[in-house]
């Protein structure tokens, strides 16, 4: 079969992969820990091996043997291949902007608004509800509940200046 398969016939080939493959397919994945990267390994091998076939030396080795160092091979560039994803990624992480260490900080000022919205009165709280969460213009509010703009305009100045004083009380800044 070694010489066949040297030679490229394709059943030698078909042969080899029938009685290797098991084989190349476990050292990939005792190496690799990945059934998926141990499949990729497996068809890496034999597509490199019938490639350079032609410097296969049945004299030198035997197939088996021969097939192993070109799973060997595969194995180290499958495992460089993750390193240097790893590092890549590890790279990019280093540019991105560290993570805000003052988001609890920004969650609890968010629900304190919240809570503060909630004790305000039903037609103020609509109107800062609107602008706020729905990121509205006076005009687009006074169009969307049917008030007069004047009448939105006042309700955000008073509900404004009464939201500071409390969180100023809250925060013990006051």
């Amino acid at each position: 079969m070694a010489e066949s398969f040297r030679d490229g016939d394709e059943s030698a080939l078909a042969a080899a992969y029938a009685r290797w493959s098991a084989l190349v397919h476990t050292l990939a994945l005792r190496s690799l820990g990945d059934p998926r990267d141990a499949e990729d390994v497996t068809q890496k091998v034999f597509v490199e091996a019938w490639r350079s076939r032609t410097r296969y030396d049945p004299s030198r080795a035997q197939l088996g043997a021969w097939l192993v160092g070109i799973t060997r091979h595969c194995i180290a560039d499958a495992l460089e291949a993750r390193n240097r994803a790893r590092r890549a990624e590890e790279a990019h992480a280093a540019q991105l902007p560290p993570p805000e260490e003052d988001a609890a900080a920004r969650l609890a000022e968010s629900l304190q608004v919240a809570d503060e919205l909630a004790r305000l009165a039903p037609e103020p709280q609509r109107v800062m509800r609107l602008a706020f969460y729905a990121d509205l213009t006076h005009a687009q509010i006074a169009d969307r509940l049917g008030l007069p703009l004047g009448t939105v305009k006042s309700h955000i100045r008073r509900s404004l200046g009464r939201l500071r004083t409390r969180l100023e009380v809250n925060d013990g800044t006051h």
